[in-house]
């Protein structure tokens, strides 16, 4: 019996996990671990367009006004940014990078449920230097038309600059709009606009024409047009311990998903035809869930979810070889 709990499970875990993956050349956009110590929740990803194979994260509350850039290809910080010009954040949970070059940090959690009235939105231009520096914020107000409500997707439009909220409820949350241009002499009303599941992150895809919206277990891409939500379809995530943020790589080639937690893994996934950025292409539509393993991450392994079948095969075949060969000394 015990044998055969083996196979299964090795079986199961090649299906779920796929084999040998592809790397960029030069070892940027690769699943990596948050070597970080001061990084434990992890909320938000937004990857950098100026610097590349830098992700920008946060954590989500009693940190204080921090954004730190992370080398994918280290998983090392290598800047550390201070904002100054704003309050003391309450509970910051996504960052999005705008068409202007400047980075939206969402203080929008609200565990609670509706118990703020209002939450905010801190901006500031993506520095041009990777190195610890404090940069003036500026600071949005921000109220939703129909009432409080908790969140924890901010997706800034890579083309027309607006800011979408996607709230976050176990019945199915909503997907707001901002209003065209942030403005900090009056607050901002979030409009609804579609329907949308549970949701811990969303991103554009670099053409804007995708918008993924993920969950603690699963995610979901849509068509994306004058503002509106399309046809959606299932999209290949990994099974992580906490399922937080999620964002395209710069150039729209894969999806990478990240996890809050001490040394949590960001792990790449490819999209189909290899560039939403660049054709339109969508992300993988075949469904289930990727390896939550990133071996090697931070340090030259990968944990992204393309592979081969036939390696999977050969692996599968090897096993049941040695599992075999046990029984035959077992019979002897």
């Amino acid at each position: 019996m015990r044998s055969y709990l083996t196979v299964s499970g090795a079986a199961a875990l090649l299906l779920l996990s796929g084999a040998a993956p592809a790397v960029a050349d030069d070892g940027a956009d690769r699943s990596f671990t948050i070597e970080d110590p001061r990084i434990t929740e992890s909320s938000g990803l937004a990857a950098s367009r100026a610097h590349p194979g830098i992700y920008w994260t946060h954590n989500d509350s009693d940190d204080g006004p921090y954004v730190y850039a992370v080398d994918s290809r280290t998983g090392k910080t290598v800047a550390t940014i201070t904002m100054k010009g704003v309050g003391e954040p309450r509970d910051v949970e996504a960052i999005s990078l705008g068409p202007d070059g400047d980075l939206y940090v969402g203080d929008i959690g609200d565990n609670l449920n509706g118990s703020w009235d209002h939450v905010w939105i801190y901006r500031f231009p993506e520095p041009k230097q990777l190195k610890d520096t404090t940069v003036r914020a500026t600071q949005y107000d921000v109220k939703y038309a129909d009432g409080p409500r908790n969140a924890e997707a901010l997706m800034v439009h890579p083309k027309t600059g607006r800011v979408y909220i996607a709230s976050k409820n176990e019945d199915g949350g909503g997907l707001y709009e901002g209003p065209a241009k942030l403005t900090t002499g009056a607050t901002n009303v979030f409009r609804r606009v579609g329907e949308v599941p549970w949701v811990t992150d969303g991103a554009f895809s670099p053409d804007g024409k995708e918008l993924v919206l993920r969950s603690y277990f699963s995610a979901r891409g849509y068509a994306f047009e004058n503002g509106r939500l399309g046809a959606g379809h299932a999209v290949q995530a990994p099974f992580q311990r906490q399922a937080e943020s999620v964002t395209y790589t710069a150039d729209g080639s894969a999806l990478m998903f990240g996890s809050e937690g001490e040394r949590s893994d960001v792990q790449r996934v490819d999209v189909d035809g290899g560039g939403a950025g660049r054709d339109g292409k969508s992300p993988s539509k075949e469904g289930g869930a990727a390896s939550s393993s990133s071996a090697g991450a931070g340090s030259g392994g990968t944990g992204d979810v393309k592979g081969t079948t036939l390696t999977g095969v050969l692996v599968l075949a090897g096993i049941g070889f040695l599992v075999l060969m046990k029984r035959r000394r077992k019979g002897n």
